[in-house]
């Protein structure tokens, strides 16, 4: 296989953008990233695009790529429609990583875009419902219903929890008081996280929401479902995010400057197991170092999937850059901060930044470029060399369908 760089990405700011749609968002985070690249669009062979929600929101289905890519005069080129939950833009960016990797192409595109906001809640709602096992839904959320109103009872919590929400929500809030039982994570710890993701959003121009949060007034916010409150669970939003790649033969051809190279693009799907078995990202993460010929002890900065802030912290457990069941003492002592020991979502996260989902994966791996690149303003982390980005999708059983972990490095 080939070397495979990045050298280009762009993205549009994530937020509620009602009179914009995925066809304008995603030509703004295409013609961002190939001007970043230096290229022109005529260049680009390949393509492949990851959404999820397009056709129970817009009603758009089956050709989704092609629809938005010709509207901004791309077309003629192979085209991939990749939908896997939350992490389809990972995996689009899989699809072309592989397709140059192997020497078809030397030039691709992968995007990510979506369109979630919508006005009535109850279907804007059902879309991340859609990302689960239809067939036990109703039993878990009867189930995990009853759990939060017990615990949050028991916590001395104000409120059962915040009424209609995402059922995603009770997924993370069910884990969370498992941790929290077995390891003693706190629920403070949690709000240190999210607190962290809210202050480097704060210095981010494309986040979501851009005002910094204390620790007491993320404890003190509604509660969604015990021990989660509003800051710490991920907004709805819209969005796009895009990454040009090419083989390592077509870099000088290209005039390329600061290429990021992969070296490692790893994607697994989750399984049956029980509680204490290995997670998903652990999997994952053990085959991406291996991949890369790396240790989580050679990662500088990362981007990880909190779409909660148990998320985040379960995320760096998993890739192994603390041990099992010390997320939570870790990030308290501030090693997952912009000055900390390993930087971890700088750009403020799914929890801060917004999380169109299928925009997900393509926007942590350009914030990671920009790091490398040493083009993350106010929120640089500095002397970043190495990145790790771990993006997952749906949810059946004990973890998510689908994970995707990247390491990059700069050139």
């Amino acid at each position: 296989m080939r070397e495979v760089y990045i050298i280009g990405v762009g993205m549009t700011r994530f937020g509620k953008f009602q009179d914009q749609s995925l066809k304008s968002l995603s030509k703004e985070a295409v013609e961002s990233a190939l001007k970043h690249a230096g290229i022109d669009k005529k260049q680009l062979q390949v393509a492949s695009v990851g959404n999820a929600y397009a056709g129970i929101a817009t009603g758009q289905e089956s050709i989704r790529g092609q629809v938005v890519l010709r509207a901004m005069g791309i077309g003629g080129l192979p085209v991939f429609n990749v939908e896997n939950a939350c992490a389809s833009s990972a995996s689009a960016f899989i699809v072309s990583w592989m397709d140059i990797a192997l020497g078809l192409h030397d030039v691709g595109l992968a995007l990510g875009m979506e369109k979630m906001y919508l006005e009535d809640r109850d279907k804007r709602l059902s879309l991340f419902s859609a990302s689960m096992d239809q067939d036990i839904i109703q039993a878990f959320k009867k189930m995990a219903e009853a759990s939060a109103k017990d615990a949050a009872q028991k916590s001395g919590s104000k409120g059962e929890g915040g009424g209609k929400r995402s059922l995603f929500m009770d997924v993370y809030a069910l884990a969370a008081r498992w941790h929290m039982n077995k390891y003693g994570t706190t629920q403070r710890q949690l709000a240190v996280i999210s607190a962290k993701n809210h202050q480097n959003s704060s210095l981010n121009p494309y986040s979501q929401y851009q005002e910094s949060m204390t620790v007491e007034e993320v404890l003190a916010a509604p509660l969604v479902s015990y021990p989660l409150t509003r800051p710490m669970c991920a907004p709805v939003g819209d969005g796009a995010a895009a990454v040009i790649l090419c083989s390592g033969d077509a870099l000088k051809k290209l005039g390329a400057q600061k290429p990021v190279k992969i070296r490692a693009a790893v994607q697994v799907s989750g399984r049956d197991r029980g509680m204490d078995a290995p997670d998903i990202g652990e999997l994952a993460a053990d085959k991406a170092y291996q991949m890369a010929g790396l240790g989580p002890e050679d990662i500088n900065v990362a981007e990880v999937h909190d779409a909660t802030a148990f998320g985040e912290l379960r995320a760096i457990e998993n890739m192994k850059f603390c041990a099992a069941g010390q997320g939570g003492p870790f990030s308290e002592a501030g090693n997952t901060a912009l000055t900390g020991k390993l930087p971890v979502n700088p750009s403020g996260g799914l929890e801060s930044k917004g999380h169109p989902v299928g925009a997900t994966g393509a926007a942590q791996i350009t914030e990671i470029v920009w790091q490398l690149r040493g083009e993350a303003g106010k929120r640089q982390v500095e002397g970043a060399r190495i990145g790790l980005t771990e993006n997952g999708g749906g949810n059946i059983g004990l973890e998510e369908a689908a994970m995707v972990i990247t390491i990059l490095e700069r050139s």
